[in-house]
């Protein structure tokens, strides 16, 4: 898929020095965003974006606040939710010594920082990483603060095992 927003950087742009990037989406551009990541608009997006060398590679280290508009799940009442994240990425050039080796069995352990994301070319789109992790701080069942959800009246709740039971009944009468 191709992103909404895009800000590529060359890797070779980068050098031996620090890049600060704080771009910010035009309006048609955050309604594009808010159809990806899936919520009813985004009133403001800041990024806070510094490249800088790693290895043979780049760091991207950025920090986002978001302001969304979400429908409550509840009350299905829209309501506005401010997000905040930050995130850290190594990116390499293809064919880098550096790249971690892709083996049949994979070792996976939670507390470890992520390897490194090799790229397609010399290029990191810093605005897709932004995206990304916005979708990933999106709650998926949003819910207004102090929204409550009440059971309608006269229904009776059934248990599952409700059919087992009838069974159960039917046998001890044999």
């Amino acid at each position: 898929m191709i992103s909404p927003w895009s800000i590529p950087v060359r890797l070779p742009d980068v050098g031996k020095s620090t890049l600060e990037l704080t771009p910010e989406p035009d309006p048609a551009t955050r309604e594009r965003i808010a159809e990806v990541v899936g919520v009813d608009a985004l009133n403001s997006l800041t990024v806070r974006a510094t490249l800088k060398s790693w290895l043979d590679g780049v760091e991207l280290s950025a920090r986002f606040e978001a302001e969304v508009v979400q429908t409550c799940g509840v009350t299905l009442d829209p309501f506005e939710t401010r997000l905040a994240a930050a995130f850290v990425v190594h990116a390499l050039p293809p064919g880098s010594p550096n790249a971690p080796e892709a083996s049949a069995e994979a070792i996976i352990d939670p507390e470890a920082d992520d390897p490194p994301e090799v790229l397609d070319g010399d290029t990191i789109d810093v605005g897709a990483y932004v995206l990304e992790y916005l979708a990933l701080e999106v709650d998926p069942f949003p819910r207004k603060p102090g929204a409550v959800f009440e059971q309608p009246g006269g229904v009776e709740i059934i248990s599952p095992f409700a059919g087992l039971a009838v069974l159960k009944d039917d046998d001890t009468t044999n």
